[in-house]
């Protein structure tokens, strides 16, 4: 079976081109959005496509659009391929509403360098790496060449969006984190921190772009993180991180993978899906016949 490391269609007008989504104009109201198998690690993206991933990717969002539209309206028209869906078109918000439930990534190394506040929200002295908040909390960027972190009120008088709004946005990011903490929990998975993109639809607040994948959150196994805090590893792109990062030479990182990797990110990201849905993906099944 073969990748889709690449899509193109003359018929369609390209709006955008992302390292992993490619968005084409169908009409005004209406665009297409394809997910490839395209793989970023480290800020760029890799030659080597992986099985299926798209796939995942597309077949996750929309199982969490579903899941979540009673607390907030999506963009979802259709699904109209393992790695196509048709959206509404509507008026992106640019912030990326970034909800954390434990001190790990980019926040934790901050810390560990002596900041205590992030986005306008202070955290105590004393935290350890992979410790959980007391409570989930929003820590909001902007959306620009090089995302930043931004206080609420600076989104506010920067004229990013305005404070009620905001306080809508928040809201609902804390929501949708609690319906994916939950139903994720009771897969024996810890959602740690993931990212919400919001839109406007006839002056409607709408949720975009996607929901609790493994390319816009960090999943923890439960089991990893109780046996040992500090060591437990996102499940999914994580592996193919330190394979790259124990792979450098002269300082920089391969731009292709070798098959077994590429063999075991696909097996990786497909096992989430299978989690997280409860059945495997239904186009996996070709990699066993094909």
């Amino acid at each position: 079976m073969n990748t889709l490391p690449y899509f193109a269609t003359p018929q369609l007008h390209l709006l955008h081109r992302g390292k992993v989504r490619d968005s084409y104009r169908i009409d005004d109201s209406t665009r297409l959005i394809v997910v490839t198998d395209r793989l970023s690690a480290f800020d760029s993206v890799l030659e080597t496509a992986i099985l299926h991933k798209g796939a995942v990717l597309n077949g996750l969002a929309n199982f969490w659009f579903e899941k979540t539209a009673h607390i907030i309206p999506n963009h979802v028209k259709a699904m109209l391929d393992a790695n196509a869906m048709l959206v509404k078109e509507a008026q992106p918000i640019k912030v990326e509403m970034v909800v954390r439930n434990y001190l790990t990534g980019s926040m934790l190394r901050g810390y560990q360098q002596g900041q205590r506040t992030f986005s306008g929200v202070t955290v105590p002295d004393g935290l350890t790496k992979h410790q959980q908040f007391a409570a989930p909390i929003v820590t909001p960027t902007t959306k620009e060449e090089s995302d930043r972190e931004i206080t609420p009120d600076n989104l506010v008088s920067e004229g990013w969006v305005g404070r009620e709004r905001y306080g809508k946005m928040a809201e609902k990011a804390l929501e949708l984190f609690k319906v994916g903490s939950d139903l994720l929990a009771s897969q024996g998975i810890i959602l740690v921190d993931t990212k919400y993109e919001f839109g406007l639809l006839n002056g409607e607040l709408i949720l975009i772009d996607e929901i609790h994948t493994p390319d816009s959150s960090r999943f923890w196994s439960a089991a990893d993180y109780a046996q040992n805090p500090e060591s437990a590893e996102q499940m999914d792109k994580e592996y193919v991180r330190q394979w790259l990062i124990a792979n450098k030479v002269d300082g920089k990182y391969p731009r292709a993978l070798t098959p077994e990797v590429a063999q075991e990110a696909t097996s990786r990201y497909l096992d989430i899906y299978q989690r997280i849905v409860g059945q495997p993906l239904a186009t996996a099944d070709e990699t066993a016949t094909g």
